[in-house]
Formats: structure tokens, C-alpha cells, sequence
């Protein structure tokens, strides 16, 4: 399976920006879907933001439309979270995931690879 190593994160202000980035190894990043997800304290993980493996679809949490944009580059086998816009709900703990022909789909529970994690805070 993929191995994915994510960075990225951090403390930034309300409003500032951020752009997570998710390495694959061990595997093409072009023959997965992959998706963004995240956690914060106390609750569940979430589905943030999804991209099929060819690249044609992509799929967003209602709560980050317009403000967050997933993206690839296969060529350095990564891909991108763009977050713009943060707010103070929005820091959690934010998790790369891999699903080989996957669509980019809300469900973690289909993912077969996961990375550790990158710690984002948005300060008030």
C-alpha cells in the first residue's frame, strides 16, 4: 500500500491561509483517489475534501466549500489542500488519505491508506 506523509500545517490567524501537502511513496499517487479528512478534539474525524484518482471530480465538506480546493500534481506525487479563508473551526488534526480507483468519496471507512497527520490551528 501507499505510504503518505503529510505537512503543511500550523498556527495561523483567522482569515490567513494554508496549504497542506500530502506525499505518496511506495505507489503511484495517479491510480488513487484521495481524499482530506479531519479531527478535532472531542469529535469525529471528518471528510473535508476529495479528488477521483484521474483527477475529474472533486468533492467538498458543505463546511469548507469555497474557501478550501484540493488539487494534484502526479508528476511529484503529491497532492494539495488550499485553505483560505480559516476560521477557529477549522483547526483539527488533518489526515491524508489514499483509496487505489477511488472517486474522492466522503467515506474515510473506504480508504485504504492513511498518513499521521498534521496539526492545523486558527487562532480568533
Amino acid at each position: 500500500q501507499v505510504q503518505l506523509v503529510e505537512s503543511g500545517g500550523g498556527l495561523v490567524q483567522a482569515g490567513g491561509s494554508l496549504r497542506l501537502s500530502c506525499v505518496a511513496s511506495g505507489g503511484t499517487v495517479s491510480a488513487y483517489g484521495m481524499g482530506w479528512f479531519r479531527q478535532a478534539p472531542g469529535k469525529e474525524r471528518e471528510f473535508v475534501a476529495g479528488i477521483s484518482w484521474g483527477g475529474s471530480r472533486t468533492n467538498y465538506a458543505d463546511s469548507v466549500k469555497g474557501r478550501f480546493t484540493i488539487s494534484r500534481d502526479n508528476a511529484k506525487n503529491t497532492v494539495y489542500l488550499q485553505m483560505n479563508s480559516l476560521k477557529p473551526e477549522d483547526t483539527a488534526v488533518y489526515y491524508c488519505a489514499a483509496r487505489m480507483w477511488g472517486s474522492g468519496g466522503d467515506n474515510g471507512n473506504e480508504y485504504q491508506s492513511w498518513g499521521q497527520g498534521t496539526q492545523v490551528t486558527v487562532s480568533s
